[in-house]
């Protein structure tokens, strides 16, 4: 399964962004759609996700600000960023998990996926 992640660039404090993250594949389900960030020289930390009862959960820094969603039909996920602060600025990395699907010799197989995106730079400065 390839990520294709988009939307990341250069704002002012203030500002909004919207990432985007495409899956494909033979997909057949998707249990996790989340979002990472990795500042320089610090870890990465998750930043959103869908929780197993389809709630999200979001870093405390960023509660109220940014809002994660998916279109299931496209399999993609979405990141809106708002009021976005200098400590943003990162490289925003999606992350999904699922199922692939195969038909080996005649017979239907799944397959688990554990993908990452790309990554994509986000900078928020004045």
């Amino acid at each position: 399964v390839q990520l294709q992640a988009s939307g990341g660039g250069l704002v002012q404090p203030g500002g909004s962004l919207r990432l985007s993250c495409a899956a494909s594949g033979k997909i057949f389900s998707i249990n996790a759609m989340d979002w990472y960030r990795q500042a320089p020289g610090k870890q990465g930390e998750l930043v959103a996700t869908f929780t197993s009862g389809g709630n999200t959960n979001y870093l405390d820094s960023v509660k109220g600000r940014f809002t994660i969603s998916r279109d299931n039909a496209k399999n993609t996920v979405y990141l809106q960023m708002n009021s976005l602060k200098p400590e943003d600025t990162a490289v925003y990395y999606c992350h999904v998990k699922g199922d692939v699907y195969e038909v080996v010799l005649g017979i239907f197989e799944l397959t688990a996926f554990d993908s990452w995106g790309q990554g994509t730079q986000v900078t928020v400065s004045s």
